[in-house]
């Protein structure tokens, strides 16, 4: 499938900038920003793709992204070069940092408390190694960097500002990877061919009532006990509607409602993450989250509004042929047992999935638990004490660099 030597090659170019990535990864890791304008962020990464030599460059238009494009120095035998594209994350979390790390964020209530550090860091790292054999190379790169992975859709974003189409022609293959701060051992990778994260929903209800006095609530129109039975009808609706094997998950995590014991509100206000794992099933419990509500309300005489936010994230579905290519190319890099088949989905969620909706690739899970500490036990993602091993650095740039050459076409004579 491969030229196996020029994948060694790239990682033996991966794992001589292992310094230089930690260095980097530390540097963005005191400095997070939050949501799609990431200036800091976006200039250290321009910083460091600007000595690679073939890089072309640009910025996005409505958010502070980087796509950099790697052209293949060699010609195919036959047909055109494959444009592989490779993601890195940028933003980080709303999280006030509570690790005592030297290089622990310096800026108030945001933290790179998901990994995101290290995913700019590994991209970087392919962009340099795959920039050194670019005159070697019968494929095209796109390196996407990417804002608002955390709920603001920005890979939405940025393919409709152009990036699957950077390289003057649709992306072949799109890669991407993800850590942890638990679970798995440091390089320990996670991979699993179809349905790989859930899709995610935010969903808001709002009662509409009639307010008025505590004492007497035949005279007004009482939001409240509406809303409650909504609750449980909800989680009824879980558990009756659909299958063990299709799942579904609605969590109402905020309710807010009234002001006083004896006062009756105009309204009540329900915020809800909804999770599921097929197209049909998301289709479904959408549209019966509607129906609940209608008619829970209407029994009590009130009407109800419900709103699907539009940052929502489809499911993530990594393409089978891109697994067991990821199996080919990493077991000799990183051998079988450092690679672990996930027998199950997870119920997080990943706007990578915009991607996957495109173009066909794997996203893939890496462990970055301190070493020396216990995966099982350690504080998780999104968590203010989670912390990420950057030893794991040269091998998430190994990782990428290998599967976009893994498409390395038989070059012209």
């Amino acid at each position: 499938m491969t030229e196996l030597s020029l994948i060694d090659r790239v990682a033996t170019a991966c794992s001589g900038q292992g310094f230089k990535l930690r260095e980097l990864r530390r540097e963005l890791h005191q400095r997070p920003e939050i949501g799609l304008s990431l200036p800091t962020t976006q200039q250290t990464i321009l910083d460091f793709l600007a000595p690679l030599d073939g890089l072309e460059i640009t910025t996005g238009r409505g958010l502070s992204s980087v796509t950099a494009v790697l052209r293949g120095g060699r010609e195919p035998a036959s047909g055109e070069k494959p444009t592989i594209l490779l993601r890195g994350d940028m933003d980080g979390l709303p999280v006030q940092e509570a690790t005592d790390l030297p290089y622990a964020s310096r800026n108030t209530g945001a933290m790179h408390a998901c990994g995101h550090d290290l995913h700019i860091s590994a991209v970087c790292g392919a962009a340099a190694a795959l920039c050194a054999l670019r005159d070697e190379l019968a494929i095209d790169v796109v390196f996407m960097f990417q804002p608002g992975e955390e709920g603001y859709g920005g890979a939405k974003l940025m393919i409709d500002e152009g990036v699957l189409t950077a390289a003057d022609r649709p992306v072949d293959a799109a890669y991407g990877l993800h850590v942890f701060a638990t679970e798995l051992q440091a390089g320990e990778f996670a991979l699993k061919p179809g349905v790989l994260m859930a899709a995610s929903d935010l969903v808001s209800i709002t009662v509409h009532g009639r307010g008025g006095h505590g004492s007497t609530p035949h005279a007004a129109q009482d939001p409240i006990p509406a809303a409650s039975e909504i609750v449980l009808a909800l989680q009824t609706l879980v558990t009756r509607g659909f299958s063990v094997f299709d799942p579904v998950v609605i969590t109402v995590g905020a309710i807010h409602g009234g002001t006083a014991s004896n006062v009756i509100p105009d309204e009540v206000e329900l915020a809800l993450s909804v999770r599921s794992f097929s197209e049909s099933a998301r289709s479904t419990v959408l549209r019966r989250i509607h129906e609940v509500t209608s008619g829970v309300t209407a029994a009590h005489g009130l009407t109800a509004t419900v709103v699907v936010s539009e940052h929502s994230y489809p499911v993530t579905v990594n393409d089978p042929a891109a697994i067991d290519r990821a199996y080919e190319v990493l077991t000799p890099l990183f051998g079988a047992d450092r690679l672990r088949a996930m027998p199950d989905p997870l119920p997080g969620s990943e706007d990578f999935s915009y991607v996957l909706n495109e173009v066909p690739g794997a996203f893939l899970f890496l462990g970055a638990a301190p070493v020396g500490t216990d995966p099982t036990t350690a504080p998780s993602n999104h968590s203010s004490l989670a912390q990420f091993d950057d030893s794991v650095l040269a091998d998430a740039a190994t990782a990428l660099a290998g599967l976009a050459v893994s498409h390395h076409a038989p070059a012209a004579k």
